[in-house]
């Protein structure tokens, strides 16, 4: 594990509202407001979890390095402060000094999970110039630092909004998801799909590259690791986007996007109708599919959000993806051809161990933005569908 450790001038402690009373206190964040003296910052605090990498050659950047050094005290008033989205954190009081743990950073679920979230360039501007600090100057920067954050997408996208839409807009002006447009011609939600920045249509094209990486087999080839952040880190989908897009097989793997968005609505539509038929094999006479946290039972039929198929609950994400990932185990790439296929049909593999990949989800984790981030649920799942084409292959022998 990996902690930073460094002294603090003050510290102010935020608990979530929704924590009291609730049994398990573990699914909730935590605030705090630090204080502290540019110098005793750590020098190494990741910035994986951020966006984007912090570009210092800017107007603003060079106006932040220009205010790190000047002899004006109003910094931490003037600048927004750093964000840290963290595992824990102590604090010693008789040295004013906070231990802050930030996860495994050699393991690349917490390396995208802990880190500074916002602020990067402050960070950066405060590593480059607090040695030319005056010595007679003490300068401050604001520090928020929380803990057991539950959907770290939803809060990067929050902090950093403007910052990574502009990204992909610029990508789109470049003409670099024609690929993709030419994948989805004629696609009942081609004209749905929002490829700039304040466009008003319901889906947006950072949710085809999640469906492409939960797939991503060059990266993510067996079960040993899990494609976790198609669910829990939307930036770092989009760096990988930007970094292969151009390769044989994601070329190829951009062609299975309508296979891979009909996959998607089906789980997302049938997902209830699986809980309830595992449900009732244990022997639970009503199954109540609506009453799981994260799920939502509607008063009028809601559409799914891909396909716009009819549906009675919102099923959140942190469900569906675990069980979508596993089917990366069926897919296959030639590198002769560099064609993508598959192995069986997903959604015929879907139809026959689909009830197994839902009880596994569901009596593992009840939490949906803890079961989407899980590893274990990916793995598992995708062992379920593994050992099914293992079944099918055999019985054709």
């Amino acid at each position: 594990m990996a902690n930073l450790k460094f002294k603090v001038e003050a510290l102010r402690t935020l608990t979530s509202p929704y924590r009291r009373g609730d049994k398990d206190e573990s699914t909730f964040e935590t605030i705090y407001y630090l204080l502290a003296d540019m110098k005793e910052l750590p020098a190494d605090i990741p910035l994986d979890v951020n966006p984007r990498e912090p570009k210092m050659t800017t107007n603003v950047a060079h106006n932040l390095l220009a205010a790190v050094v000047e002899p004006e005290t109003d910094f931490y008033i003037n600048n927004r402060g750093i964000v840290i989205a963290a595992r824990s954190l102590t604090f010693n009081s008789s040295d004013s000094e906070v231990t802050i743990d930030i996860g495994n950073q050699e393991d690349e679920n917490d390396k995208f999970l802990y880190g500074i979230l916002d602020g990067g360039h402050t960070y950066t501007a405060i590593m480059q110039k607090r040695d030319e600090i005056p010595e007679n100057i003490r300068k401050y920067v604001r520090i928020e630092v929380i803990t057991n954050v539950q959907n770290i997408t939803r809060l990067s996208d929050a902090r950093n909004t403007s910052v990574q839409v502009s990204d992909i807009a610029l990508f789109n002006l470049d003409d670099k998801f024609d690929g993709i447009k030419a994948a989805l011609a004629g696609q009942s939600y081609t004209d749905r799909i929002a490829y700039k920045d304040n466009e008003n249509k319901p889906i947006h094209i950072s949710e085809f590259l999640r469906l492409m990486y939960a797939f991503d087999i060059d990266k993510y080839p067996d079960d040993n690791a899990a494609p976790v952040q198609s669910y829990s880190g939307k930036a770092q989908v989009f760096k990988r986007y930007k970094q292969v897009f151009e390769t044989p097989f994601y070329q190829s793997l951009t062609l299975q996007l309508p296979t891979l968005v009909e996959l998607y609505d089906i789980i997302e539509r049938e997902l209830p109708a699986k809980y309830k038929e595992y449900k009732k094999a244990q022997g639970v006479a009503n199954p109540r599919f609506g009453s799981v946290r994260g799920i939502e039972s509607l008063d009028k039929p809601a559409r799914t959000e891909f396909l716009a198929s009819p549906t009675k609950y919102s099923v959140s994400s942190g469900y569906i993806y675990p069980i979508f990932g596993a089917f990366r185990s069926l897919l296959r790439f030639d590198e002769s051809a560099g064609t993508v296929s598959w192995l069986f049909n997903p959604v015929d593999i879907w139809n026959e161990v689909g009830t197994s990949l839902v009880q596994n989800t569901f009596e593992t984790c009840t939490n949906p933005q803890l079961a989407g981030k899980d590893k274990q649920i990916w793995l598992s799942n995708y062992r379920i569908v593994e050992n099914q084409s293992l079944r099918k292959l055999l019985a054709r022998r």
